[in-house]
């Protein structure tokens, strides 16, 4: 806007001889336009940006030499346009109250017309000058709104790489917790296997060896499907959620637990937290079916008939629960993945019947 208004000032300035009255004032036009015009864009710069009376001060002495220059010039039209040009620095540089109070002292230049011209003239003068107020405003405001808008887009990249940076953590925080529940597990059942089987090497027992690196090498070989399973997670190519579950159900069956999955409901889309959350449940019942249950029978329930949750059980007819059960380390990281996804979580017993049963539900 500066530079469409430093044209608009030597366009002006180069109109003056047009329309002077007399060959024997244009000298003297000419000089005070130069002087209006130099300080029209060299001082507008200086004053821009500075202490209200400096504006203030740059206004008052245009108008001064503005003025001098349409008397000199005998109201040439090159005269009114550098005032216009006035008008609009004035928007820029003080409050639109006193902008609109230049844009009507402005037309006061023709005072010294005759009566019948002077109305006329002023009038087309208060009209120019009123819709350069308003046009310079709208510029400074538009201007004034792109500004914000690049501003709030700056803030808006700034809040998108901090979801960004969370969801890689949480994600992070998400493979932590497989890695520990389903890898780190059976690891740990292989290394306490194989310490055991190092153990009966002197007892030279064949036999009690032999089931021990059998069992090493099937938890083994649990922990590498974990390992896979983990990876195609990460590829995005996940199992259905029902599918996942009678592969694990067949896998408890072949560990020595026969192991059925009913599917209640119609089974439907969950978010991969969900889904990956009622998996680790099913993982984490079976696994304590196993070994703490003395179970013949297991049942895996996976319920859709409510319309906004979806509930898992792992029900066993072992021996029971003897007591209120502790949280272990796998029960206590269930209960936290559960209230991660807004979900919960709860295990009892009836032990005159031997039946325990694990059951969440989470919204979904």
């Amino acid at each position: 806007m500066n530079r469409a208004l430093a044209v608009l000032t030597v366009v002006a300035y180069l109109t003056l001889p047009l329309g002077s009255a007399s060959s024997a004032e244009l000298a003297p036009t000419l000089l005070v336009g130069l002087a209006y015009s130099a300080l029209a864009i060299v001082g507008f710069r200086f004053a821009e940006g500075r202490p209200a009376g400096w504006a203030a001060g740059y206004v008052g002495v245009q108008l001064v030499l503005g003025f001098a220059v349409f008397s000199l010039s005998g109201a040439a039209v090159g005269a009114v346009l550098l005032l216009v040009v006035l008008v609009a620095q004035s928007v820029l540089l003080l409050p639109l109250p006193a902008a609109i109070g230049v844009a009507v002292v402005v037309p006061l230049v023709h005072l010294g017309m005759q009566w019948p011209r002077v109305l006329g003239e002023a009038l087309s003068t208060l009209a120019v000058s009123t819709f350069t107020v308003v046009v310079t405003e709208l510029l400074v405001r538009e201007q004034r709104a792109r500004a914000e808008l690049a501003a709030a887009h700056e803030r808006l990249r700034g809040y998108a790489a901090q979801a960004e940076q969370l969801a890689t953590t949480q994600e992070r925080n998400r493979l932590a917790r497989d890695i520990h529940d389903g890898v780190g597990h059976h690891l740990t059942v292989v290394r306490m296997l194989l310490e055991a089987a190092r153990a009966v090497i002197p007892t030279a027992d064949p036999d009690r060896l032999d089931a021990m690196l059998a069992q090493a090498q099937d938890q083994s070989g649990r922990a590498l499907a974990e390992v896979r399973r983990s990876v195609a997670a990460l590829r995005e190519h996940r199992p259905v959620l029902a599918d996942a579950l009678r592969t694990l159900a067949a896998e408890a069956t072949e560990a020595g637990v026969l192991t059925e999955l009913d599917v209640r409901g119609t089974a439907r889309p969950l978010r991969a937290d969900v889904d990956e959350s009622l998996f680790r449940a099913a993982q984490e019942g079976l696994t304590n079916v196993r070994k703490h249950a003395a179970a013949t029978r297991t049942a895996v329930v996976l319920d859709f008939r409510d319309d906004d949750h979806v509930r898992l059980e792992v029900r066993d007819d072992g021996r029971g629960l003897a007591q209120e059960p502790a949280d272990g380390f796998g029960l206590a990281g269930l209960r936290e993945r559960m209230a991660g996804v807004g979900g919960r979580l709860s295990l009892g017993s009836t032990p005159t019947e031997g039946v325990t049963t694990l059951v969440v539900e989470v919204p979904g």
